[in-house]
């Protein structure tokens, strides 16, 4: 391992971890579609999405210092936590590229720094395919970076297609003045997912290293209908109409990963 980096002052490095992630399902009639708005505004209400975030606070070892929530009508909810630092060392996995706890308590050194979480119920008018988002971003100040948090979210949530985005902002300087852009090493962001995450996912990578961002896209690859039918639609289908909806929502996962529409 290197030697400590010695700095002037406190670590300006703002780092920013902000990622998506969609799940899928197809609901058959307006009824049903109804009821799976419903279910995902109790299933991830904003008291349900506190404790996620309350969690994730936890694997930093931060203190909150407020907590903003809303749930919203018709459907949707946000939470907002400002956290602010504790003065420990940190220790060598903290900063490594290695994936990060599921969770299990961090300490870290962090100041003015942000938790979001903003939920998007939708559904397709005419073809029935609900698409649930989750927005996350988690903005550190320090010596560690967000992405320790990244696989406990992950499976927090039944993740469909997952993007991320990781970014290393501002500069710090050492006591003799230099700058120093980012201050741990990182070549992707698949480093810091374990193991079953990624056997589970078809993954692919967007960086530039030179400007300290990292992107990474994921997408589910085993695919099961059963797990995306919701309501009438898990016994009602005929097998014709289960090789129609099985295309919609195969087409509706893979225009979410690639980011445009796609004809069928």
């Amino acid at each position: 391992m290197k030697s400590k980096l010695k700095l002037h002052g406190f670590n300006n490095l703002t780092k920013t971890l902000s990622f998506n992630i969609y799940d899928i399902c197809y609901a058959e009639t307006p009824e049903d579609q109804q009821a799976y708005v419903q279910y995902i505004n109790t299933e991830y209400d904003a008291e349900r999405l506190t404790q996620i975030l309350t969690d994730v606070v936890d694997i930093i070892g931060a203190n909150i210092l407020n907590i903003a929530r809303q749930d919203y009508d018709p459907q949707g909810a946000s939470v907002t936590i400002l956290i602010s630092e504790q003065p420990v060392e940190p220790t060598a996995s903290q900063i490594e590229e290695s994936p990060g706890p599921l969770p299990e308590t961090i300490l870290a050194h962090l100041d003015k720094s942000h938790i979001t979480v903003h939920t998007y119920p939708e559904i397709h008018p005419v073809e029935g395919i609900a698409t649930f988002r989750v927005d996350i971003d988690v903005s550190t100040c320090g010596v560690i970076s967000p992405l320790k948090a990244l696989n406990y979210l992950i499976h927090q949530f039944d993740s469909d297609i997952v993007t991320v985005d990781y970014r290393v902002r501002g500069f710090t300087r050492d006591v003799e003045g230099k700058k120093h852009f980012i201050d741990h090493e990182i070549n992707s962001i698949q480093n810091y997912l374990s193991d079953d995450t990624q056997d589970a996912y078809q993954m692919t990578d967007v960086n530039v290293y030179q400007e300290n961002l990292f992107h990474t896209k994921m997408l589910l690859k085993d695919f099961e209908l059963d797990n995306y039918l919701f309501g009438d639609a898990a016994s009602n289908l005929t097998a014709e109409q289960r090789k129609q909806v099985e295309e919609k929502v195969r087409h509706e996962m893979l225009e979410i990963f690639y980011a445009r529409n796609m004809s069928r």
